[in-house]
């Protein structure tokens, strides 16, 4: 029988399990930065707010935050292995070349381009075997990068591929929204995988249209490309926001079209109303549109609002008539999610699947997309209201 106490297979079976990876940093007394890497990090406690990580014995490192008596866990990226193993590594100038900031209560460094961040005091130190168990109490804490975790499992480090990327809630403006998508984020995976499709929901924040979640596909940097974009709420994008909107709620959502693009976007939002769902069509203009949408996730400042709103205008959505020539022009669905105020909590917009092999193939994407959003909106205590 294997033996727990033999290190190495006691190794081995841990090591089936994935661990996160930090840099523990603090500033000493002569102000130099120090700092290591830790693997055994976790959450102990909301109230009060405590964190631990356990570092060897014989950590050279360990008593040096111990004696500064304050420590900031920096939660690494899967593009900082070099990092890691930089602060992993013995007899060097772990921080030469390194960036970083205080931290704002203890002045722990903050390194560049990391997950998060957690600022602590040190609080109790245990001794449990070959190892302590160190609480940290939290005076301060964010999230600095909406990227992957590194890990390290059997031995190496990587990063893993989500069923579902969620955007970063940074300042707290999307934590209702993003409270109702984990109550129905089993539907946008089933929607994706189902159909072979990728599937975003999209939720409104402050006058704007925000990304906050993507299904399907391979979620990696290029998949997160929309996630956490907000977009201007314009005319003809966010219609199955604005179809089910009371009149002054429309009459916002139309404001500044000229009268004949107004009754247009009107007879729009009717269609969309009466059939339950909005589409995309393709055309140049929604070509533009995502290669806009790709700059903007590498340099948020590529593009102004107002360039954006004139590449909308020229997106095709929602023709009064589906014809069997507009049906296979279909590249995306659209369906609202209820609430239990009655409002469109969220959308959850297909695209990316299959062609269909004839005009009226699409129908089934769009049952299949309408059934996930009723789900979803039974899970929010709505009601989806009569056409």
């Amino acid at each position: 029988m294997p033996d727990p106490h033999d290190s190495r297979w006691f190794r081995q079976v841990l090591g089936q399990y994935p661990t996160g990876v930090c840099a523990v940093t603090t500033i000493e007394a002569d102000d130099t930065p120090n700092g290591f890497v830790v693997g055994s990090f976790t959450s102990v406690s909301l109230d009060p707010p405590l964190v631990a990580f356990f570092p060897d014995k014989g950590s050279t490192s360990w008593p040096k935050i111990e004696t500064a008596r304050k420590f900031c866990v920096n939660i690494l990226s899967d593009e900082q292995e070099e990092i890691c193993r930089k602060f992993a590594a013995k007899g060097t100038d772990r921080f030469e070349g390194v960036a970083w900031r205080p931290a704002p209560v203890t002045g722990s460094p903050i390194l560049a381009d990391v997950v998060a961040w957690i600022d602590c005091e040190l609080g109790e130190v245990t001794e449990a075997g070959d190892h302590y168990i160190v609480l940290g109490e939290v005076r301060d804490l964010d999230v600095e990068e909406s990227s992957l975790p590194l890990l390290f499992f059997q031995g190496g480090y990587g990063s893993f591929t989500p069923l579902t990327l969620t955007a970063s809630d940074k300042g707290g403006a999307l934590t209702e929204q993003l409270r109702e998508f984990d109550l129905v984020r089993p539907m946008i995976e089933g929607l994706a995988d189902e159909l072979s499709a990728r599937c975003i929901a999209t939720a409104p924040s402050d006058g704007l249209l925000a990304v906050i979640a993507s299904a399907g596909g391979a979620n990696t940097a290029s998949a997160a490309t929309l996630v956490g974009q907000r977009l201007p709420f314009v005319p003809p994008t966010g219609s199955v926001f604005a179809a089910w909107k009371d009149d002054a709620g429309r009459a916002e959502y139309l404001s500044g079209l000229d009268e004949e693009t107004r009754a247009d976007q009107e007879r729009r939002l009717a269609a969309v109303r009466e059939r339950g769902y909005s589409v995309g069509l393709i055309n140049e203009a929604q070509r533009r549109f995502a290669s806009v949408i790709d700059r903007l996730a590498e340099d948020p400042s590529a593009h102004s609002h107002d360039e954006i709103r004139e590449l909308i205008a020229d997106l095709a959505y929602d023709p009064a008539e589906l014809s069997a020539t507009a049906r296979e022009e279909i590249r995306s669905i659209t369906v609202p999610v209820f609430g239990a105020d009655g409002e469109v909590a969220l959308a959850f917009s297909l695209y990316g699947f299959p062609k269909p092999s004839s005009a009226g193939g699409v129908d089934a994407y769009v049952e299949r997309a309408l059934a996930a959003a009723r789900t979803a909106t039974g899970r929010l205590g709505g009601t989806v209201p009569a056409s």
